[in-house]
């Protein structure tokens, strides 16, 4: 156990004299498990620190020597070895040359390279060829020769050495009738690489052919080098804040990674090229520079720029990333670059330039956190450029230096008091009890045979003698919750190891039961990043989840019931379930509880009733009990009566979670003494640390009056418990304060007022625009009070939130959710977002939306036809943001190839939207505001039913920045509002495709009606704001679709979580059309909702040349087929059996399965299906006609392909969705589909009345002509 878990040398080593074995760990720092906090480095600071961390890593540019690379780099080329002839060459890929396109053979294939070359042999002699060219023979490309791991740096060892394995590779090329067999005609290597290990595997598969003929005969040849890695070294998730990871790319903000200069072969700077600065690892690099072209300027500050842009690269380097995980829209995650430039002119010549010709980076770093989980992080790092003067046009070149130094500047402290010198220490909190001790020895007892004793060595050198008996007793109290001493040692001897893995250990705390959660020495590590530094609070809602330290509030309200007299208990139970939940992950709660004063009301109520009801019986007979009077009750006696029962009733709940819970009670005046201050915070400090949650109240039964003026100085005084838990809050540098109350968190007017809105995020300044009402039924403070109480524990760095605890639905998992960072209740933050919240968003979609509505048709189409022109006109800007986006998700690996290929956009892409939005400007003209039916209800009583737009919709997307565009344009045409929620993946480009919509509306001033929600909203907080939205469009997975549809609280949503596709081969079905119809529904964009996923062959169709043809095209396009039951059972050997027959591959895989008629085929769809898109193939008409008549799916197709289900190809212009619903739209979705109705009727004084039996007026009913539509 011990030599599993422990990272250090272990050994047992003989005692002289003894007869045992004494089992030892090492440790090689004294100094452990001390925390590094960060120091800020500021300008003025720069140099000092320089001085003093930099002796030995801030070197001269002339004695840093230049780092060697131990891997390959992108493009290198690939060094393979032939041990036979020991000679080392490179792996070739052929490409074509000329118009002729022939092979070249000499082209070598550069490392992370992946693509596909073709070219053409030509053959004089095709017998000798055949035989003698090793381009046709498969053995060439992998036999007799090794590929090198990284590049060669000395000596070629065998574990450099990577072997290429074949995969069925064919014979050798023989002639026979006249033609050349088994000719290699196409290659594939796939090589598998690793960032730390470079090229881990390789393999090669081929595809062989047969060339007919003799002389002038010719070959059609491709070759493809595909790169795959299993992990991203530096990406890997770790437990805890990574930090950065030796050989990491050091992060820039805008630009990616930070790079320096490299020299092309010749020694000149390259144009293109740069390294890539990796962390902790000092670089050199020169290269030469021509100024021929910049010297044509004769202008100094043109060519000093001119070289700052060479050393530095395009783009300039502002801001460094402090750990290799930040993100780019967190502030605090990186630290500004010191930038120190040269002057413009030099000093003594007046033809001179001051140029840079040396770049130092300079950059510090620390260690932080534990040793035992060690974190580099980046605390400052400065450009230092140095100069020299140049004269004009007597230089054609300037030799360039970059050079990049790294400096650790970790500064260990003094080991805790206590914590002893030795180096030997064993890293267990079970080994740390003894106070008084050194060291404790077990050996055998030589005088009693199979007893043990301990040598116990205490800090003057005497030894005393433990028995086993005691040692039992020693080691139950290390295990004890209320027992944790630190930094202890034991040297023990393996017999004793087995004594103590026997004894009873008690369980009751379970820090030590939760495997999730492991002590070193007194300071807990767990598998989730806690610890942060104090001081700011969290900017956002979904930064709370690393919130360590947590104050519970629970107002009177949330504690009490209804009558305010006794404890909600069922409440209290669920909120401390809760809190022992987050306790047991590792976090530290502390609970500020009222309650007291109501529990003690229902005793004393109870008491005195009880005596009143026995007084009274004895001497005013029992008629009188009914008039009994409660007399009123003073508030500290019901506090001196209930603050034993709360703290019993809060015991007896944690115990059943086996945490232990200890009470804590204050007052003001415990505050204004420094003494005691200081005593409450180290006992609430030992508290924590002994994994024991601390209930605090306020001394109800001694309270005085409140002092009405003693905050006035910075300084919040103990009024009520929201102020305690404040001051509380502040005081123990707490991550977060919950407090709890009767209403769902901070209203801008009193809640229950019609104008009323919840207030999502509060931010200090904005108390001016909060009308506060009366406080609650029950405590002292009200909402103005748990305001001024946030604000200040705001200011003093802990955030909060303010959120509803007697909620039945939502207070059993309150508590939580706020942890989880979901959007509950009142956020209170110092950092307000630079544009509008999405509560914002919405109401200017509506307002904007209703405008859009009341603009012409022609205005309407204006704007579409002005976005279809902008999508061609910035086709530069929109591919290279899309391109960045690209660049993003190939770097982090985190999106799968299918996803990748939506993600991508392209000249055609954007032509084919271009085309889609003018067909959808085209047929918009007249879809709002036109008449859909006429009635005349009586003599000039006439009614009218009318399209309108739906309101505001909300579409999500993911990885399709080209839907937005589309759903935007829809949205334009039918009015509506719209709020857009893109996949972060594609943030570049839809930001641009937002900046052109929001360009385009504003040619009619409705710029407002289309939103881009770029805030950190999650999509589950989106769902739940009924009435901000009216309709859900998700667009993307169906899992995406499915957790929409599971999050939508009371808005509809409109889409299919699935796309079952099936196509049912009848037994008339057409040779011809079979495949094609099947190949292009299944293969031609297999990731579509719209794919074949299930295809039904009749059963006479089996055994026949048609299901062979359909089978072999199937292998032929490499589409893997599961078999349903029914087809499995007539196969003696068949494919792999289905799971599932309702499942969506989504990727070249389906499931074949057998019907016996057109009427299973049918039952078949309805039971397994998703009512999406089904197709018949046949030549029957009156079977064709069965089908598309009783098959109950969105769209039903005859002999054509499932991919004919969109929008475009419908001539819809786009679509915003595909929906299986069976109300309000179904199938693709265009604007018909986002439209609704309403009812005009125009009277003249009618009543309904004069309708009555003897009324004067009777209904008429009558259906009046339709206006005529614009066809144009």
């Amino acid at each position: 156990m011990f030599r599993s878990n422990t990272p250090y040398p272990t050994d047992t080593v003989a005692v002289p004299g003894g007869h045992g074995l004494l089992f030892c760990v090492q440790l090689d720092d004294s100094k452990l498990n001390c925390f590094q906090q960060p120091q800020d480095i500021k300008e003025s600071d720069f140099l000092k620190f320089l001085g003093k961390y930099g002796r030995h890593s801030f070197l001269a540019p002339s004695q840093v020597q230049p780092s060697s690379s131990a891997f390959y780099r992108a493009g290198d080329p690939i060094l393979i070895y032939f041990d036979s002839s020991s000679v080392l060459s490179m792996l070739r890929q052929p490409v074509k040359m000329g118009a002729s396109g022939l092979c070249v053979d000499g082209n070598p294939a550069g490392f992370l390279d992946s693509k596909s070359t073709s070219c053409t042999r030509i053959f004089a002699n095709l017998s000798k060829s055949c035989i003698t060219d090793p381009a046709l023979n498969a053995a060439s490309y992998y036999r007799d020769f090794t590929v090198l791991k990284v590049p060669i740096n000395d000596t070629i060892v065998q574990s450099m050495k990577v072997k290429v394995t074949a995969v069925a590779p064919p014979g050798a090329p023989h002639m026979k009738d006249n033609a050349c067999n088994n000719v290699v005609s196409e290659v594939i290597y796939e090589i598998e690489f690793s960032g730390t290990h470079g090229i881990q595997s390789v393999s090669v598969r081929f595809k062989v052919t047969s060339i007919s003929g003799n002389s002038g005969s010719s070959l059609q040849q491709r070759f493809t080098l595909h790169f795959w890695t299993r992990t991203l070294s530096h990406m890997l998730p770790r437990s805890g804040n990574p930090g950065y990871i030796t050989g990491a790319p050091l992060l820039i903000a805008n630009v990616g990674q930070m790079s320096i200069l490299r020299s092309e072969g010749d020694g000149s700077c390259s144009q293109f090229l740069r390294h890539t600065v990796q962390f902790g690892r000092n670089m050199r690099t020169g290269c030469k520079l021509s100024l021929s072209q910049i010297l044509e300027e004769s202008n100094c500050s043109y060519i000093q720029q001119k070289l700052y842009k060479a050393l530095q690269g395009m783009d300039r380097a502002e801001s460094l990333a402090v750990t290799g995980s930040a993100h780019s829209t967190q502030a605090e995650e990186w630290t500004a670059i010191l930038i120190q430039n040269c002057s413009a002119q030099a000093m003594n010549c007046t033809s001179c330039c001051m140029v840079p010709v040396t770049l130092e980076v300079q950059i510090l770093w620390t260690k932080v956190g534990l040793l035992s989980n060690p974190q580099a992080q980046i605390l400052g790092a400065r450009y230092f450029y140095q100069c020299r003067p140049l004269k004009f046009l007597s230089t054609s070149t300037v030799p360039l230096t970059t050079v990049v130094t790294f400096t650790d500047m970790t500064e260990w402290p003094e080991p805790p008091r206590g914590q002893p010198q030795m180096h030997w220490k064993l890293p267990f909190d079970i080994f740390f009890p003894f106070k008084k001790l050194n060291a404790i020895l077990f050996l055998p007892n030589p005088k009693r045979r199979g007893k043990h004793i301990v040598r116990a060595k205490n800090k003057k050198g005497k030894v005393s003698l433990i028995s086993r008996r005691h040692l039992k007793m020693l080691c139950r109290a290390a295990l004890s919750p209320l027992v944790r001493s630190p930094g202890w040692c034991f040297v023990l001897s393996p017999h004793a190891i087995a004594a103590i893995s026997r004894l009873y250990l008690p369980c009751r705390n379970q820090r030590l039961r939760n495997e999730s959660i492991r002590c070193w020495s007194n300071i807990p590590f767990i598998t989730m990043p806690l610890s942060r530094a104090h001081g700011k609070s969290f900017a956002h809602r979904s930064e709370l989840k690393h919130a360590k330290r947590i104050v519970v509030k629970l107002g009177s309200a949330v504690v009490t019931r209804g009558d305010e007299c006794g404890l909600a208990l069922g409440r209290l139970a669920s909120i401390v379930e809760q809190v022992s939940m987050l306790q047991n992950q590792g976090r530290e709660m502390m609970i500020v509880t009222s309650g007291a004063v109501a529990f003690g009301k229902q005793r004393l109520r109870h008491e005195i009733l009880l005596s009143q009801s026995v007084r009274q019986a004895l001497h005013s007979g029992q008629s009188q009990l009914k008039d009994m009077a409660i007399p009123v009750l003073e508030a500290r006696a019901c506090a001196a009566a209930g603050q034993s029962g709360l703290m019993a009733l809060y015991e007896a709940m944690f115990t059943q979670y086996s945490i232990c819970a200890a009470q804590i009670l204050v007052t003001n005046l415990d505050f204004h003494d420094e003494q005691k201050r200081r005593n409450l915070n180290g006992t609430l400090h030992e508290l924590l640390r002994m994994n024991i949650v601390p209930i605090i109240n306020t001394n109800d039964a001694v309270v005085p009056p409140p002092e009405p003026n003693s905050d006035l100085q910075g300084v919040i005084s103990v009024k009520d418990n929201d102020s305690l838990a404040a001051r509380l809050a502040v005081e123990m540098k707490t991550d977060l304060l919950i407090v709890l109350s009767d209403v769902e968190g901070l209203f801008d007017s009193p809640p229950g007022s019609d104008d009323a809105k919840l207030i999502d995020i509060f931010y200090p300044g904005d108390q001016q625009s909060v009308t506060f009402g009366t406080k609650s039924r029950v405590g002292m403070g009200g909402m103005e009070a748990k305001v001024k109480a946030a604000l200040w524990a705001l200011q003093g760095g802990t955030s909060v939130v303010i959120a509803n605890g007697t909620h039945p639905k939502i207070s059993g998992h309150v508590i939580t959710d706020i942890v989880e960072g979901k959007k509950v209740g009142t956020f209170f933050s110092e950092v307000k977002p630079a544009g509008p919240t999405v509560e914002q968003q919405g109401e200017m979609a509506r307002a904007g939306g209703r405008t859009l509505a009341a603009l012409q048709p022609e205005q309407r189409a204006e704007i579409i036809y002005r976005l279809a022109d902008l999508l061609t006109d910035q086709r530069e800007e929109i591919l290279l943001a899309n391109k960045k986006d690209l660049e993003e998700a190939e770097n982090k690996g985190r999106l799968a190839l299918p996803l990748l290929k939506r993600l991508s956009l392209s000249t055609s892409k954007l032509n084919s939207l271009a085309i889609g939005l003018r067909q959808i400007a085209a047929s918009s003209q007249d879809s709002v505001g036109r008449v859909i039916r006429r009635t005349r209800i009586a003599k000039d009583l006439d009614l009218e039913q009318v399209t309108v737009p739906i309101g505001v919709l909300l579409v999500i997307f993911e990885s399709r920045p080209d839907c937005l565009p589309q759903v935007s344009a829809l949205a334009i045409a039918s009015g509506n509002g719209l709020l857009l929620k893109g996949g972060k993946e594609a943030a570049h480009s839809n930001q641009i495709l937002h900046h052109l919509t929001q360009e385009a509306l504003s040619i009619h001033g409705v710029k407002d009606a289309v939103q881009l929600v770029n805030t950190r909203e999650e999509v589950e907080d989106l769902c739940r704001l009924d009435k901000l939205i009216d309709l859900i469009i998700p667009r993307g997975s169906s899992q995406l679709v499915r957790d929409i549809q599971k999050a939508a609280k009371g808005i509809p949503v409109m889409g299919h979580s699935e796309g079952i596709c099936h196509v049912y081969v009848d037994t008339d079905a057409s040779v011809e059309k079979v495949t094609r119809i099947i190949r292009d529904s299944k293969c031609e964009y297999p990731a579509a909702c719209n794919a074949l996923e299930t295809l039904l062959i009749h059963r006479d169709l089996l055994r026949t040349p048609l299901f062979d043809q359909i089978i072999d095209m199937l292998r032929v396009e490499q589409v893997k087929i599961h078999a349903g039951p029914k087809f499995a059972s007539y196969l003696t050997f068949s494919p792999s059996e289905v799971k599932s027959l309702r499942t969506e591959y989504g990727d070249l895989e389906c499931c074949i399965e057998v019907v016996d008629s057109v009427q299973e085929a049918v039952e078949h769809i309805h039971k397994y299906g998703s009512s999406h898109t089904d197709v018949i193939i046949t030549e029957n008409e009156k079977t064709a006609e069965f089908f598309l008549q009783h098959v109950d799916s969105a769209c039903v197709f005859w002999n054509a392909s499932t991919r004919f289900s969109d929008g475009y190809r419908f001539g819809l212009g786009a679509e915003v969705g595909i929906s299986t619903s069976r109300i309000h739209a179904r199938g693709p979705v265009g604007i018909e589909g986002l439209l609704t109705t309403k009812w005009l009727l125009r009277g003249d004084n009618h009543v309904v009345s004069d309708f009555s039996e003897h009324g004067s007026m009777k209904y008429l009913h009558e259906s009046l002509p339709l206006p005529q539509r614009n066809t144009n």
